[in-house]
């Protein structure tokens, strides 16, 4: 129902439809995306065979697969040896032997384990790098756009709820300066 002008006034104008809404990702968003797995898988084939290997090794053994597989096999194992299933002759009566190769595959397990989260640790501080990187040129781009609409206002003479906070806005943060100081007071 549309409304004549003249009693439109002081009314807020509210539109029939939704404005159009974007079909997908932004264009840049998508590209971000791309680029994002394109250097993931740039890094996973320059890993080196050990890497992948490892990482493999910790992939398996972090899946029920390997769980359903140790069931299995430490519970035959188990049957046979306390005389519970009589397929094959007792060879481990005191469970020495499992034991100890219990506590060799853990040995390995977690050395694979480590590599894995060595390899982990790498991607995520270069990536920890790059966040720093982007929120530093952000900081410096927004402190940029502040002195120019505080040089827009001043000049069409407008005040604002701000002033008297521009020139602190205007001042490049030193992340130097702030790590010094959350060092000082041993935050995090």
């Amino acid at each position: 129902m549309n409304i004549p002008a003249e009693q439109n006034v002081g009314r807020t104008a509210k539109p029939t439809f939704p404005p159009p809404q974007p079909v997908g990702l932004s264009p840049t968003l998508a590209r971000n995306i791309q680029t994002l797995q394109e250097r993931r898988s740039t890094e996973e084939q320059r890993a080196t065979l050990q890497e992948r290997a490892a990482e493999a090794i910790t992939r398996f053994t972090g899946s029920m697969t390997f769980v359903y597989l140790h069931v299995a096999v430490f519970g035959f194992w188990t049957l046979v040896n306390t005389g519970l299933l009589r397929l094959l002759p007792k060879w481990d009566e005191s469970f020495v032997i499992l034991g100890t190769s219990a506590s060799v595959e853990a040995i390995f397990l977690s050395t694979f384990v480590l590599i894995s989260q060595n390899r982990m640790a790498e991607a995520a501080d270069k990536r920890a790098d790059l966040d720093l990187h982007i929120s530093l040129l952000t900081e410096h781009e927004v402190t940029k756009l502040v002195a120019m609409v505080s040089a827009v206002t001043a000049h069409l003479g407008v005040k604002t709820e701000a002033d008297h906070e521009v020139g602190e806005l205007k001042q490049d943060v030193a992340p130097d300066a702030v790590l010094d100081e959350i060092e000082r007071n041993g935050s995090p």
